[in-house]
């Protein structure tokens, strides 16, 4: 199974935010929800590349803008004309 692409990605400084779509079953319907994962990148003392998900003081004023800027995302896609075309409902 090949790996699933984000819809949107989101970055400030080290810190990056990415907007998935997830499929459902809510009551034998099909339903797409829009999640959000949040991570930075630095690297160790032994100069590798490490992902983790906690955040320093300093980092979470950017943690906080990838937030949002996902936030404004999915209520942009949520409020989307082709979704109302096609007849599909986002959970959000």
């Amino acid at each position: 199974m090949a790996a699933q692409a984000p819809v949107d990605k989101f970055r400030a400084g080290a810190v990056s935010g990415a907007l998935w779509e997830n499929e459902i079953n809510v009551g034998g319907q099909q339903k797409t929800v829009l999640k959000v994962s949040v991570s930075k990148r630095y690297r160790d003392q032994n100069g590798e590349w490490k992902t983790s998900q906690s955040f320093s003081r300093d980092e979470i004023p950017l943690a906080i803008y990838c937030l949002e800027r996902a936030f404004a995302a999915m209520i942009e896609k949520h409020t989307a004309p082709a979704d109302e075309e096609v007849g599909q409902e986002r959970v959000i």
